[in-house]
């Protein structure tokens, strides 16, 4: 005969499941997916499959979810290339895009990464090279407008983001297609 706890512990499963079927965060995901595994393995050891329980623990949980941090964290970054300066300072200007582009990125639980070049032909290299996800450049500005960066951005997904939430007036956004060395053979 199974004791009342039981159920409440199995009742647990599918609300920790829906829990995680609907996180739109990524880390708070994570962490549901480890209460997940360690009810699932709670339910296994109650049961009388002790095994089970602790296969579910060490892998299901503690290994899965050590691999999805490292995967979350490595995938969940934009990497914006930028011309340092000889004084390796930050214009006031760009700072003001910069704080912008954080604003927007962690909307979508993005990061942002400054990549510093010391020259533009570098910066050029890399986005070509699949180094940098966009860069930003000074540019002259345009004689009916105070936008004095362009912002080029690789990444499509990244680009229509940008597109309808940058609400900066002082730089421009163009979208690069750079295409893979397979599809050029």
């Amino acid at each position: 005969m199974i004791d009342s706890y039981m159920y409440v512990i199995t009742a647990l499963l599918p609300l920790v499941a829906l829990m995680l079927v609907f996180q739109v965060n990524p880390y708070n995901a994570l962490v549901i997916r480890a209460i997940l595994g360690a009810v699932a393995a709670l339910v296994y050891a109650v049961l009388g499959g002790a095994d089970v329980a602790l296969t579910e623990a060490l892998v299901g949980t503690m290994l899965a979810i050590t691999l999805y941090v490292v995967a979350v964290r490595s995938s969940l970054v934009m990497r914006l290339g930028i011309v340092e300066n000889s004084q390796g300072e930050i214009e006031t200007n760009f700072k003001d895009i910069i704080a912008n582009l954080r604003a927007i990125l962690n909307k979508h639980h993005l990061r942002l990464e400054l990549v510093k070049y010391p020259h533009q032909k570098a910066l050029e290299t890399a986005i070509m090279a699949k180094e940098v996800h966009a860069t930003c450049l000074k540019s002259e500005p345009l004689p009916d407008s105070n936008q004095t960066y362009c912002t080029v951005i690789r990444v499509h997904r990244l680009f229509e983001i940008m597109q309808t939430e940058l609400s900066s007036s002082q730089t421009s956004l163009k979208y690069l297609n750079v295409a893979n060395k397979e599809d050029k053979h």
